[in-house]
């Protein structure tokens, strides 16, 4: 069973984000800020194969920063960036990082994370 974080500060939109990914047959874990999703992957990073990171968000850092940040310490963690208002380039992204601009279709959605999680089992 694949494990993704989801970072989304809207509480409605992370929670149904977490229904679907579950009946999806992923392990999700929810964090409303990019300092939540770090506080997860500090204790947990090892069995955690994807992020799933709104690009704005409030705190410190947003999920680009957030992004770069897990692919430095967890690099082994694929990413997927999502925005409705902003455009992220693929030269914006770590490497091996996708963007998917909301709105998604869920279906869509669990593919992607499916095949980053995929890609990233060794």
């Amino acid at each position: 069973m694949y494990v993704v974080v989801i970072a989304e500060d809207e509480p409605l939109i992370r929670i149904a984000l977490a229904e679907i990914l579950v009946d999806e047959g992923f392990l999700v874990r929810e964090a409303e800020n990019a300092a939540g999703a770090i506080g997860i992957l500090e204790v947990e990073a090892n069995d955690v194969h994807v992020l799933f990171t709104d690009v704005r968000m409030p705190g410190k850092m947003d999920g680009l920063a957030l992004s770069h940040h897990v692919k430095v310490h967890w690099p082994w963690i694929g990413l997927l960036v999502t925005s409705g208002d902003a455009l992220v380039a693929e030269h914006e992204l770590p490497k091996g990082g996708r963007f998917l601009r909301k709105p998604y279709n869920y279906s869509h959605l669990a593919n992607h994370i499916r095949a980053l999680a995929e890609a990233g089992v060794t």
